[in-house]
């Protein structure tokens, strides 16, 4: 098993990553962008005019998917919703790999931007050779 410290090197190797939500009843998966991972939570960040942010908000329980080097992690937990950190907006506004955000601040909609983070999830890795070991967890 992976430890935390490797965990989080894998999430920031590999920032792409699945979410799974629910509607309603139904679940629903898809891909999304890693901010960031480390010791204070796993941030991410979506539009409020997206379906995801309706659904986290009425259900914040996901689970995370990320995938890398042969290794699957998936990380189950509860989103916090973060509002009103503006050093956080800032910095994710002004990140090199957020250019594409750029264009809501300079229309004045970068109100759009919804912020989430993931604090003690629990991680479990799947590869092929632990296939049909034991699941073991890692607190994060």
């Amino acid at each position: 098993m992976l430890t935390k410290s490797e965990i989080f090197n894998l999430m920031k190797e590999n920032p792409v990553f699945h979410l799974a939500t629910m509607d309603g009843d139904q679940p629903r998966v898809r891909g999304m962008l890693l901010f960031r991972a480390d010791e204070n939570g796993i941030i991410f960040h979506t539009a409020s005019t997206k379906d995801v942010f309706e659904q986290i908000m009425k259900n914040p329980k996901v689970e995370l998917c990320f995938q890398g080097q042969g290794t699957q992690i998936r990380v189950t937990g509860k989103l916090q919703y973060i509002e009103n950190d503006e050093n956080l907006r800032e910095e994710i506004f002004s990140h090199p790999t957020r250019k594409f955000l750029q264009a809501w601040k300079d229309n004045g909609i970068d109100n759009l931007l919804q912020i989430f983070c993931l604090k003690n999830g629990v991680a479990t890795e799947w590869t092929m050779e632990t296939n049909f070991d034991e699941k073991q967890f890692v607190k994060l």
